[in-house]
């Protein structure tokens, strides 16, 4: 489960995905197999109970704030900063960042049809602490 981005011309900016755990005061996933598993541990035992750094608790969370929430159309604030130990999104770029950011394009569109200026988009990227460019340039959805 995941959302696709554009640009106005078709082209596939990236993936964003629902992440797991993360502590965000740390800047560490509770995934016990690292950022690399974030998106294939579905046990429980996968994962940290609590910050293995800080020690802070996961803090509850509803589809209205949560990452999966965001997913299934729930949370509208995409670019939500958190702290704390909560839920995160990755971000997964079918192309190279810097290029993307030197584009001079206003517009972003996601898979359903919804639009994003580049400025409120850079700022939904900024919120996800999870980045992957290991499949840039590869096809993907």
């Amino acid at each position: 489960m995941g959302t696709n981005f554009y640009t106005l011309t078709g082209e596939h900016i990236g993936k964003r995905s629902a992440a797991g755990v993360y502590c965000f005061d740390c800047n560490i996933s509770l995934c016990i197999g690292g950022l690399e598993r974030v998106h294939y541990s579905s046990s429980p035992s996968d994962w940290y109970e609590k910050c293995p750094k800080c020690g802070k608790e996961v803090e509850k969370e509803d589809l209205d704030t949560s990452s999966v929430g965001l997913e299934l159309g729930f949370n509208n604030n995409p670019s939500q900063k958190k702290t704390g130990v909560r839920s995160c999104s990755s971000f997964t770029w079918a192309i190279e960042p810097s290029e993307f950011k030197k584009q001079l394009f206003s517009v972003i569109k996601d898979e359903y049809g919804r639009e994003y200026t580049k400025q409120i988009f850079l700022e939904m990227l900024d919120s996800y602490p999870i980045h992957f460019t290991d499949i840039i340039g590869k096809e993907f959805r």
